[in-house]
């Protein structure tokens, strides 16, 4: 298998745009990650593009704005992890020699939806009998203050950490900065969790550009590879000994890792989904940042701020960027690359060599249904 370069990398504002199409945000999306790497857009031979509603020929109705036409392209659903799956077709097919270039697109327009439209399928019975994703995780809160001495503080904490990150973000949805006690104050969704505590609804889109080492070297000399993907499915939940594991998680991290040949001491920066406070301790502990229930007192310690030991969503992540659902998965990989190219500015994670993209997604409710993907950047 040959490297893979991120070359490009594009990206929409995150937000409220009910009056914008997802076609319109992947085209700006598209010609943000041309104009960074400068190519010529025709020579962009294969294409992925993630939608998770109202998918239709999405690949063929943003290129063509830009003169691309006649090439192979996949149109890809696969939850939260669609923008995942995109990125790591064209890493295949980039690594396999069969292309040299192409780009993965993830785009989202959700907030003009009908209501109808994000409502549980007839055949997710948990939906249809009130458990849904604010359910599930408040649970697994309960499942970590139990066990693992997690509080209500600690999720508060997180939110504030990834609130005060996003406000050096221009692309985030919040740029404001939260105290503990706003987040806690904020109103019940299912408790414990609190409404700022939950990502918000978003529209956006996110496009990186991979390539060849030979066909990025005529193009740049400041070379990020992804070095590890992985992209897992989910497992029988009856399979899982206890709520607060996420094994397709677990599986997707350890077969990147060893792809990219590296342990969890060399990771320098993280970029994590979040659609919940008290998830982000759990990733902590599937990434192997920390012990198994020791997600909490690895926060408390500081170390995933920015400055510390190992800062995970210095963007602010999905609690406070936004969560555009199938953009997530390739904007994590375009952040991550920023920061080991050191232009992430007032979100820095200085000499960042060694970064990790994770985005996980399922149905409704109930990760069993799901896929995890993973992708590990090396400079």
């Amino acid at each position: 298998m040959r490297d893979v370069v991120v070359l490009g990398i594009g990206q929409t504002v995150f937000g409220k745009m009910p009056e914008r199409s997802a076609t319109e945000l992947g085209q700006e999306a598209v010609r943000e990650a041309i104009r960074d790497c400068g190519i010529d857009p025709r020579e962009i031979q294969v294409a992925y593009t993630a939608r998770r509603f109202d998918a239709q020929d999405d690949s063929q109705r943003i290129l063509m704005a830009h003169g691309i036409t006649q090439i192979e392209m996949f149109n890809v659903e696969n939850a939260c992890a669609g923008g995942s799956t995109a990125v790591r077709g064209v890493w295949k097919d980039v690594a396999s020699g069969l292309y040299d270039v192409g780009i993965a697109i993830g785009t989202e327009a959700v907030t003009g939806m009908p209501r109808s439209g994000a409502l549980a399928s007839r055949n997710d019975l948990d939906a249809e009998l009130g458990r849904t994703m604010p359910v599930a995780f408040s649970t697994v809160a309960r499942r970590q203050m139990e066990l693992q001495g997690a509080t209500v503080h600690d999720f508060a904490r997180v939110s504030a950490k990834n609130h005060r990150h996003a406000m050096h973000n221009p692309f985030a949805q919040y740029r404001k900065e939260l105290s503990e006690e706003e987040i806690l104050n904020s109103r019940t969704i299912c408790d414990p969790i609190t409404l700022l505590q939950c990502c918000p609804n978003s529209d956006g889109a996110a496009a990186v550009i991979l390539c060849s080492e030979a066909y990025a070297r005529r193009h740049t000399t400041k070379m990020v590879k992804i070095s590890g993907s992985s992209l897992t499915s989910g497992d029988y939940a009856f399979r899982t000994s206890d709520i607060t594991e996420s094994p397709f998680s677990i599986v997707a991290i350890e077969g990147a890792y060893e792809m990219a040949g590296i342990s969890p001491e060399d990771i320098d920066v993280v970029e994590i989904h979040d659609a919940f406070a008290n998830e982000e301790l759990l990733r902590y502990e599937d990434l192997k940042l920390c012990e198994r229930g020791d997600g909490a007192n690895l926060l408390r310690s500081g170390a995933t701020e920015l400055g510390g030991r190992v800062p995970v969503n210095p963007s602010g992540g999905l609690l406070s960027l936004g969560h555009p659902l199938s953009a997530s998965g390739v904007r994590v990989v375009g952040d991550i690359a920023r920061q080991l190219r050191g232009q992430a500015q007032g979100m820095q994670v200085e000499s960042a060599k060694v970064g990790v993209a994770h985005m996980l997604g399922g149905s409704v409710t109930g990760l069993d249904g799901g896929a995890c993907g993973i992708n590990v950047l090396v400079c």
